[in-house]
């Protein structure tokens, strides 16, 4: 397989890199091969939002479509055929500020500035995203947008003021249609393949591509958003000799409903993904609000996380309780199986060598289905889950025909809860038969203790959290959100500042 340089714009220019390990980052190809140092490294782990690049890239209808991201997980290569903005990008030809960037000053958005540029950088997408026409930006379209920036100095308030009042100042547009043209002269019709001292990197672009490289190159690992991967190289040294890089495979990119199910290809941004997965089961808004940071969400995909099958991945628990299925893919053949049915130890799947996770089949009819699903962190915002539940129940009036109960974070993997399902099964959803489910909890799970939380309290708050479960869908006497959420009268106080 022929190999070549990889290829993207910046700052209007094709870049041409064929000497850099495949483990380079964005950020240190930014800062120390360009020498463009606005772009910030703070904690290298995708927490702290200094970092934050703008990435372009040609969509399904051959649109640009931009997003936030965080250079410092990125790897260099997976920017191959697209366009990369940092902050350098925002002054004007005739030397002004941008309105993102005069809004700052203007508002005092800034103190020691070391955070600054991630700052504007996530507010750049916002007003690039946003139209006036639809009226102001809301606070909780601000409050999301930069979920993914921290800043220790300043304090948010006059950097939330900054984004309220950016789109008063002059409106300044993006030339779209000339990027979209530089994109499609540098596209490659065939698959990235390059080479640097002994590591390679392949970028397939068709789903039989992937499956044959899959099956040719068994112990390659597969990276998608680099969520993952990207603190193996920035914080843990690991040598990766080999790369498949799954973002330019516009198959798993694919987003379709059918009567019975929503399909989410393996390769769908998280963001697209809740955004798809909200329209049958609103449910899961708060759930895709606390999923990570916005960048992270706008990099990671959603069969990302349930292939990695993490005990503390927050979607699965909530796909386990809604029956979802994951479709595998070994060379040219496929496999369904129930997502519960995936994981069998910790960070071990019942995945063949050679095969991957190609997408999710999500039933979209609930029926009488009662769905929640809530999780347990010290922050609102951007944290690992001490403990992730979700919960399903289908009733006929008062009986309970059927029970799902998940949790992540009680157990080496995300796990069913069939001690208390049963307890629940063909019974009146009543207080008493939930108290038993609550103790029959003891039974189906373990709980570790560690810095997120002891054994005692997860136990607890599995057990509290169904119960609160029940609080909200009790047939005849059902309490509020507003009731049973702190989080809710919070949101309701920040909304009158």
């Amino acid at each position: 397989m022929e190999t070549r340089p990889i290829r993207f714009i910046y700052r209007g220019e094709v870049q041409e890199v064929a000497q850099a390990p495949t483990t380079r980052t964005v950020l240190q190809y930014i800062r120390e091969d360009l020498h463009c140092t606005g772009t910030k490294e703070g904690c290298a782990e995708g927490d702290c939002g200094a970092c934050t690049v703008m990435i372009g890239e040609l969509d399904q209808n051959n649109q640009l479509q931009l997003r936030a991201v965080n250079a410092c997980i990125q790897l260099l290569p997976t920017l191959d055929g697209k366009v990369l903005y940092t902050i350098e990008d925002l002054r004007q030809d005739d030397g002004t500020l941008h309105p993102v960037q005069q809004a700052m000053v203007d508002w005092h958005g800034a103190q020691c500035g070391f955070c600054t540029p991630g700052f504007i950088m996530s507010l750049w997408g916002l007003y690039m995203t946003h139209s006036p026409e639809n009226g102001p930006v809301s606070r909780e379209q601000i409050d999301d947008v930069l979920s993914g920036n921290l800043c220790r100095c300043t304090g948010y308030r006059p950097i939330i003021d900054a984004a309220k009042a950016m789109h008063s100042y002059p409106a300044v547009s993006m030339d779209r249609q000339s990027i979209e043209d530089k994109l499609r002269a540098i596209r490659q019709d065939g698959m990235l393949a390059y080479e640097y001292q002994g590591q390679t990197f392949h970028a397939p672009r068709t789903l039989d591509q992937l499956a044959q490289l899959r099956e040719q190159y068994p112990q390659a690992r597969i990276l998608a958003g680099s969520t993952d991967i990207g603190l193996w190289v920035t914080k843990q040294f690991r040598d990766l000799p080999h790369l498949i890089y799954i973002g330019q495979v516009v198959e798993l990119r694919e987003l379709k409903t059918t009567e019975d199910d929503l399909y989410i290809g393996a390769g769908v941004l998280l963001n697209d993904a809740f955004d798809a997965l909200i329209k049958d089961h609103p449910e899961l808004t708060e759930l895709r609000q606390r999923f990570a940071s916005f960048p992270i969400r706008n990099a990671g995909t959603l069969g990302g996380n349930v292939a990695n099958g993490s005990p503390i991945g927050d979607s699965m628990p909530a796909l386990i309780a809604m029956r979802t299925r994951v479709v595998l893919r070994k060379g040219g053949l496929e496999r369904v199986m129930p997502l519960e049915d995936l994981y069998l130890a910790y960070q071990k799947t019942a995945m063949e060598p050679g095969e991957f996770v190609q997408g999710l089949l999500v039933p979209r009819h609930k029926g009488q289905w009662q769905f929640r699903t809530y999780k347990l962190s010290k922050r609102f915002d951007q944290d690992i889950s001490a403990v992730c539940a979700a919960f399903a129940v289908e009733l006929d009036g008062k009986i309970v025909k059927q029970a799902r109960i998940a949790f992540g974070g009680m157990a080496a993997t995300p796990k069913r809860a069939s001690h208390a399902e049963q307890v629940l099964q063909g019974q009146e959803w009543n207080e008493e038969n939930v108290q038993a489910a609550m103790q029959a909890l003891q039974q189906d799970y373990q709980a570790l203790s560690d810095m997120r939380a002891s054994s005692e309290y997860r136990n607890q708050s599995a057990a509290n959290l169904l119960y609160r479960f029940f609080l909200e869908t009790h047939p005849e006497h059902a309490l509020s959100p507003a009731q049973l959420n702190v989080f809710h009268r919070a949101q309701a106080s920040l909304e009158t500042l």
